[in-house]
Parts: C-alpha cells; structure tokens; sequence
C-alpha cells in the first residue's frame, strides 16, 4: 500500500499593499515545488514592525488580491485578522487557525529577510513549536541563527527583488511598473487612483 501524501497548506502573511508577481511567483513554485498544495493568503490589517505603511485599505488590497488569484484554485484569501484585536501577532493567529481549522496541516512562509529579525516577533519561540516554517530566498539576506533550526526548511525558490514599497514609491512617482504586477491589479490601481502622490 502507498504511502498517503500529507497535504500542507502554506500560510503567506502579508498587508499585500499591493499584491505583487513576486508574492506570486513564490507562492506558485511552492505549490509546484514542494509539498505545499494550496496556499493562504493571510491578509493583515497592520503588520506590528511595520507601524504606519500601509497605504491602501483593507477593501482595496482584498480586492486586489482576489483579481490577482482569481484563475488559480490552489489560492485563498485568509481574512482571519480583520476581525481579531490588535495588534495582529502572527503566533496569536497561528493559533486560532490550527483551532478553527484542526484538519489542517499548516506551514508558515516566510522570506529570509524576515527569518533574520525572527526573534523580533512576539513569541516567536512559540511558533517554531507550532508548526513547519518555509524559508524563501530575498536578495542580501541569508536567513540567520535561526536558519538551522529544525522547524525550518529552506526552499530554493526564485530570488527576486521586488518589493510593495518600490511599487507604491513608482507609482507616486508616475513612473508605472506594469510588468511587476499582475495585469488585473495594475489595472485596479489605475482605475482607483492608488498610491500615486496626488491621492495621498
């Protein structure tokens, strides 16, 4: 008898402000590239480290993130800290969704840029307790101390060096990175006007 494949659901916590190709590229190699089949996008009202940065609101970047998954049943939209108090730990919401979703095995996404200021999050002792955490390659950053822990795995995924903030800044700057973006999502801040400096 054949062994049963375990299926893992990835959890990619992100304000998405906005989504970006390189949030998807990842997200679709994972999918493709290792035992993940399907991934979450955990849509966060405010990112505790990254007090003051996001620009667009909750409806918008939502909006956004469900034209740029639209076409691939493998990504959801996790909307679980909308409702949950401030300020959003990742280890309090990992929590609530191993409790609400207890069939499911999660893994935590994250980048190697994140993985070297890991001790920076709350308990983040806890979380390498909770669950399987997978580290994707960001440009000038090798992961850390903690890249050898056993919860961690590494995954050679594409190194790509875009970034929410270099778009929003392009954007102010009217200086378009259609290509950075997909199709849909440009079009969207387009049409709303967002990020660019007359709006702000």
């Amino acid at each position: 008898m054949s062994e049963e494949v375990v299926k893992k659901t990835g959890l990619f916590f992100g304000s998405f402000d906005p989504v970006h190709s390189g949030h998807l590229i990842i997200a679709e190699y994972l999918v493709n590239h290792s035992d993940i089949t399907e991934i979450w996008f955990v849509l966060s009202p405010q990112n505790p480290l990254k007090t003051n940065q996001t620009r667009g609101s909750w409806d918008a970047r939502k909006a956004m993130l469900e034209l740029a998954i639209t076409e691939t049943p493998a990504f959801n939209i996790c909307e679980i800290e909308q409702n949950m108090q401030a300020p959003h730990y990742t280890y309090l919401t990992i929590e609530r969704l191993k409790k609400d979703f207890p069939d499911k095995n999660f893994v935590l996404i994250i980048g190697s840029d994140n993985l070297e200021v890991f001790d920076q999050w709350k308990n983040y002792e806890q979380i390498f307790d909770m669950l399987q955490i997978y580290v994707y390659p960001r440009p000038g950053f090798e992961g850390g101390k903690f890249l050898s822990h056993k919860s961690m795995k590494k995954i050679k995924a594409p190194l790509l060096e875009i970034s929410s903030t270099y778009i929003r800044d392009c954007f102010s700057q009217e200086k378009l990175p259609r290509y950075m973006l997909h199709w849909r999502v440009f079009d969207y801040i387009l049409k709303k006007g967002l990020y660019f400096k007359s709006n702000q």
